[in-house]
Parts: C-alpha cells; sequence; structure tokens
C-alpha cells in the first residue's frame, strides 16, 4: 500500500501533482510538464477553476464549436457545443441549414415541475400514518415558508404535497412526495433544502403524537430530489411537404421521407437500436447541456429514464407522414438553470448564455431540444441515405492524422487525397506510410 496518502487534500497543487507523478507516472518524464501545460496563466482564472472541484491538478479542456443557422420559433441562433466528438457540430449545423429554408424548429414547453421526494419507512396501518399526513400537512407546508418565501415571490415555490403508498413494491415503503417549480434555478440545492426541513417536521410531527399509532415506528431513510422529471418536458419539430425534402442527398423526397420513418419506427420497437439512436440525440443536447453550466449527468440519466416509461426502451424522437407533410419530433424532460452553480461562475458559461440571448430556464429547455432533434436528422439522414461512415470518418480524418503525428504538409496531403478516397484507419496509416517512404528516398 505505498501509494496510499493522508492528507491529500491538504497539499498544494504543486505537492499533489509531485506525489502523483512519483507514485503513479514514475515512468513517463513528461506527466508533470503535461499536467502544468494546461493551467491557465491568469491566476484568478485559474484559482477559480481550482475550486470548482476538490484535490484540482490541472484543467481537462474540450474544444468549444458554434452550431449557426439555427432558427427556432422565428428567432435565429448560434449554439455553442462543448464536445470531444468528430462530426457532432458539424452535423447540427448541417440539419439547421437545411431546416433554415423550411419554416425552422418549433419548440413549445409542456411543463416545468421538478420532484423530490422524502423516502420513509412505516411498519404501522397506513389508515393511521394517511390520517395523520392529512391533519399535518399545512404544518408541514408552514415549516417550509421560510426557505420558500423567496422562490414564491418569484413566481416558483412547492406546487403539491402527497403521501404516497410503494408498500406493494418494498415492505413499509412510503414516500412525502413533493413537486416544485424553480423558475430559472435548476433548483437542487432549493428543494434538497426544502427536503430535508420537511423530514425534520415529518419526524418531529410522528413523534410528538398524543396517541401512537399502533404497532407503528418511522424511519426516514432518506430526503432527495429526483433527477426523473416527466412533467418538465420540452416539445421540438420540424415539419414541410414531403416534395421540399428533394435536397435530400439526391435521393426521391417520398423515398427518402418513407425511409427516414421507418428508421425512426425500428428505434421505437427495438431497444438495441433505441439506445444507439438516443445516444445521437444526447450528442446534441449534452453539448449544449455543458457549455451553458448544466447537469449533463441528471439530463442523461432523466432522458433514457424518460424513454423507458412506457415499460420499454424506446426511441426518444418520433415521425410521420401525414397529407404528403413530413413531420419529426421530440419530446424530452430538460430540467435546467440559467441562474445559480456554474452559469455565474464560468466566464464562458456566462459568455455562452449570452450568445444565446440570456434566455429563461424554459427557453433554453427549447434550445436544447432542438438541438438534439438537429442531430437526430443529421444522423438518421445519412444513415437512411450514404451511410453514417462516409461524413464521419472524414471528420475524423484530422485526428487520425494527429495520432499518427503528422506533419503540417502532411496533413494537407492527406485532407486533399482523402476528399476522392474513402477514409479509414487503414487508409489513412497506409498513405502517410507512402508519404514518408518517398520522402526518405
Amino acid at each position: 500500500m505505498s501509494n496510499t496518502i493522508q492528507g491529500f487534500s491538504k497539499l498544494s497543487k504543486e505537492e499533489k501533482i509531485n506525489w502523483l507523478t512519483q507514485s503513479f507516472l514514475p515512468h513517463n518524464p513528461k506527466a508533470e510538464a503535461i499536467l502544468k501545460q494546461y493551467w491557465n496563466t491568469d491566476e484568478t482564472l485559474q484559482q477559480l477553476h481550482d475550486e470548482f472541484i476538490e484535490n484540482t491538478v490541472t484543467n481537462y479542456y474540450l474544444p468549444l464549436g458554434i452550431a449557426p443557422n439555427f432558427v427556432i420559433n422565428n428567432k435565429t441562433f448560434a449554439i455553442p457545443m462543448a464536445i470531444e466528438e468528430s462530426s457532432v457540430v458539424a452535423a447540427a449545423s448541417k440539419a439547421a441549414k437545411f431546416w433554415m429554408s423550411r419554416g425552422g424548429f418549433k419548440a413549445e414547453i409542456l411543463g416545468t415541475e421538478k420532484i423530490g421526494q422524502v423516502h420513509f419507512m412505516y411498519t404501522g396501518k397506513e389508515s393511521e400514518v394517511r390520517a395523520l399526513f392529512d391533519a399535518s400537512k399545512a404544518e408541514l407546508l408552514a415549516d417550509l415558508k421560510p426557505l420558500t418565501a423567496s422562490m414564491e415571490k418569484r413566481g416558483g415555490g412547492i406546487t403539491d404535497l402527497k403521501l404516497v403508498n410503494k408498500t406493494e413494491a418494498l415492505e413499509h415503503y412510503y414516500q412525502l412526495h413533493v413537486t416544485f417549480e424553480t423558475l430559472d434555478a435548476m433548483g437542487a440545492n432549493f428543494i434538497n433544502t426544502c427536503l430535508e426541513q420537511l423530514s425534520e417536521s415529518w419526524q418531529r410531527i410522528f413523534a410528538s403524537q398524543t396517541s401512537k399509532p399502533e404497532n407503528g415506528t418511522l424511519q426516514v431513510v432518506m430526503s432527495i430530489l429526483s433527477n426523473y422529471v416527466p412533467g418538465c418536458v420540452v416539445r421540438a419539430e420540424v415539419n414541410c411537404a414531403v416534395s421540399e425534402l428533394s435536397e435530400a442527398d439526391g435521393i426521391d423526397p417520398q423515398e427518402f421521407a418513407e425511409k427516414f420513418v421507418q428508421a425512426v419506427r425500428i428505434a421505437e420497437v427495438e431497444p438495441y437500436r433505441a439506445v444507439t439512436h438516443n445516444k445521437g440525440i444526447m450528442n446534441g443536447i449534452d453539448a449544449v447541456v455543458l457549455a451553458t453550466g448544466n447537469d449533463f449527468r441528471a439530463i442523461e440519466a432523466g432522458a433514457h429514464a424518460y424513454a423507458a416509461k412506457d415499460g420499454r426502451y424506446s426511441s426518444l424522437t418520433h415521425a410521420e407522414i401525414k397529407d404528403d407533410h413530413f413531420r419529426f419530433w421530440i419530446e424530452i424532460p430538460l430540467a435546467l438553470g440559467t441562474v445559480g452553480g456554474l452559469t455565474k461562475l464560468h466566464p464562458l458559461v456566462k459568455l455562452n448564455l449570452e450568445m444565446l440571448g440570456n434566455p429563461s430556464a424554459p427557453q433554453l429547455m427549447e434550445i436544447i431540444a432542438v438541438a438534439g432533434l438537429a442531430q437526430n436528422f443529421g444522423a438518421v439522414k445519412s444513415l437512411t441515405t450514404t451511410g453514417i461512415q462516409k461524413g464521419h470518418m472524414k471528420m475524423h480524418l484530422m485526428n487520425m492524422l494527429n495520432q499518427l503525428e503528422a506533419t503540417k504538409t502532411e496533413k494537407e496531403q492527406a485532407v486533399s487525397h482523402f476528399k476522392t478516397h474513402k477514409v479509414s484507419h487503414n487508409a489513412v496509416h497506409q498513405f502517410i506510410e507512402a508519404l514518408r517512404h518517398n520522402t526518405e528516398k
């Protein structure tokens, strides 16, 4: 156990790096330099980044790209996307351009409700605990007033509180199920603070009863928000006459529309396809979620739970042809914030939100849902026409060249060559090897 350490968090950043490189990277003489080359030269900015998380040793960069030409509800946006995967920004941009001349994207909010729960075990009769809840509900809500007053002034707060019996799923298991409106805040800290106060009040009320329920004991297990928010949902869509799809890679518009709809229907009924289909949607969504300082892990978890809401994992997008019109849409839960957290701390996040017109949380929901729909349109369009690899591998070409440590001249020659040749790892490797062999002669 020679590589263990006590008090690591108390070390300076230099000391952390020194221990890390000696203990786990002893054979890499460049390790320290690599870690330090990503430090920001602006000490104030670097300190800000250091304080986002614990035990910081350096920064981990992701490219920030821009997908222009998004027309959403008749307003034009340039959407920032933070992601490392090739072709995502290009596909979103291409889809935006395609739909810009066909009426653009339409989006609407279907709900903004957030959820939190106090999970507890109760061993007595349901009728007794329900009677206690009904009698004390007003007191429970009153205890929360000091925490919710500010949010209520802005139009938010707690929208409902109910007792839920879950004993059929797990013996003695009940919930205090709470719904919230958190406006432009994602609301995690607000919700969790309210739930912990609710838990304390509930336990106090139960313990102070003058006549105890027969054989009934109560134990709070935990109090926590849920990242599954089926009441915080946005819909985004595109539609046009089938005849307007004529630019779809030269394919007959009717054939293209029919193949596209069939591809989406396959994702609706086949979970193996649905997972990859939805992963492509999340390529677009996560990239904007990251760029705007929101929690992409929460968004991912909630989206995939929503995809399985009917008892089988399915597509998040849907498509149809009706009355010679093609329609493609997404409904997805997105619990987002435009105030609090990184939105007020990270300089690039603030700039990205300004780029989007400083949207409210519902407006950001619409923008991000559109990004996901655009990404999915681009992917399904490629899959049903030219195939996914033709465009993706050409976008991936520069990564392959960098892996081969190609020079600037070699990159220029490779890019020119692969404009008319199929890109593959083997083909790129052979091309570079041939260039170098000819140069050596």
